[in-house]
Parts: C-alpha cells; structure tokens; sequence
C-alpha cells in the first residue's frame, strides 16, 4: 500500500517521505541529516528505497540539511530552475548534482510519476508537489504559500491524500508577540495560509475525491492543533462531510508522526 509520513512539519523543520512499492520520495530536507536518518528509519522506510528529493523552496526550515544529505547520496534532486539557482549561488547544492529541473512537465522516475506545482512564497520558484505511485491515485503537500493559486488547487484537486498549510489563526497571530514587519509578511500573499484559508479550500478538494487531510507546517506561536483542525472541520461540515465517515483529518506534529496510508 502506498503511504506518508511528515516526519518533520512546523516554522522550524519540515520534511516528509512518499512512498509505494516501487521506492520512495522525499519532498524537502529542513531538518540535520542525522536527525533525517533517525525518523526515516522510525517510519520503516530505508535510505536505499529513495528515488528522488524533492525541495519545495531555497527556505532554511526546507533545506538546512540538504548539503549534508547531498554530500553522503548520489539521489536525483528535483528542484524549480529558480529555486536550484538561488542554492547554487549560496553553495549549498554542487552545480555537478543529479538535478531534474521541475517545469510543467510530468517528471517520470519507474514506476513514480511526480509535478511540481507553483505556489505563492517570497522564493524563487517556490512550488508544491503531487505524485503518484500506482499510476491512480495521488498524494500532494503544499505549504509556504500566502495563497491558494489555481496551478496548486487544480493539482491538489487529483489527489487523495493531502498535506496542506494551515499555518496560523489570524487573531492570534495579530495579537501575538511578532514585530509588525514580520505579522505583515505572513499575512500577505507571499506569506503563509492560515487556518481560515486552509479550510476554505478544502471543501471543493472532497467535492473532487480527496478523503484524507493533514494539515501541517503549523507555526508554534501563533496556533494551536485545535484550532488548526477546527476551522477544517467546520468547513466541510457545510457540505455535509463528516470526520471519520465521509474523510479523516489530522494535524502534523512538529515531529514523530505516524505513518500514514492511503
């Protein structure tokens, strides 16, 4: 059965793992390789089954451990041309690095089928990503973005599983203890979503077939899971969705999540 885990999701570390019979992919390496290591191995999944990594955005909370990850594997490194630049120029990627360039283009690795989509983030070519391990159905994740574009929900709308952002509660972020340059910034459409705009989306994601929700990259200071996990919860009850019927829904923790399969 092909399956997920975040093994990493918050404003500090973000990584997950992909995975079906035929390998696995892992989409951003925000964490040390060795802490990398551990929660791969927690999952039951092995660095030998890794096809490909993918990253999201040149942000240190996606790649603090990429050079390090990169300096110990010869894996294909999927990456936005914007994006493989901007670490390039900061030496963190070799110009020599097994680099597939994420265009519009459906990038093919066996039996894995994997598009990169664009999202909205102050990064060049900060994108999500969907991709499918049995040619049926697929999984996305799609965070760091201050807005849903309609290139990241007509992709998510194809999937079954999904992680998506639902990163702050507006009022507590307002009220919280950030300057108001950084609040701004959040807020903005280059930001992060938030609980509100997250749950928005998600009724026409179960219109189109989704029935499993992870919500992730929560900020630590300005939400809370139940918060994060309400606000999803009231809004697919306007179309009659019930939890644990109709879909599951979850919040990702900061670390140690479960695997799970789709």
């Amino acid at each position: 059965m092909p399956g997920f885990c975040p093994l990493f999701s918050s404003s500090k570390a973000n990584s997950s793992v992909f995975f079906g019979k035929s390998g696995s992919i892992v989409v951003d390496m925000g964490c040390s390789y060795k802490s990398f290591l551990f929660a791969l191995s927690e999952c039951g999944q092995e660095l030998s089954d890794i096809k490909a990594l993918c990253i999201t955005h040149d942000h240190s909370d996606h790649i603090a451990g990429l050079k390090t990850f990169l300096k110990n594997n010869s894996i294909p490194l999927i990456i936005a041309e914007q994006t493989a630049n901007s670490l390039i120029d900061k030496n963190i990627i070799s110009p020599n690095t097994d680099i597939i360039i994420a265009d519009e283009c459906d990038i093919v690795i066996g039996d894995i089928s994997i598009k990169r989509f664009r999202t909205s983030h102050d990064s060049p070519g900060a994108g999500g990503y969907i991709m499918s391990f049995d040619g049926e159905k697929y999984v996305g994740i799609c965070t760091d973005t201050g807005y849903l574009t309609d290139d990241a929900v007509k992709s998510l709308k194809k999937c079954k599983s999904v992680i998506i952002e639902s990163n702050h509660d507006i009022s507590m972020l307002k009220n919280g203890p950030y300057p108001p340059a950084l609040k701004m910034r959040i807020l903005s459409d280059l930001g992060h979503l938030s609980n509100s705009s997250c749950a928005a989306v998600l009724p026409e994601l179960i219109k189109n077939g989704t029935t499993r929700f992870v919500l992730g990259h929560l900020s630590q200071h300005n939400n809370t899971p139940m918060l994060a996990q309400q606000a999803s919860t009231l809004s697919l009850k306007t179309v009659g969705a019930q939890d644990g019927i109709d879909y599951l829904l979850s919040v990702a923790k900061p670390g140690n999540n479960e695997v799970i399969l789709y």
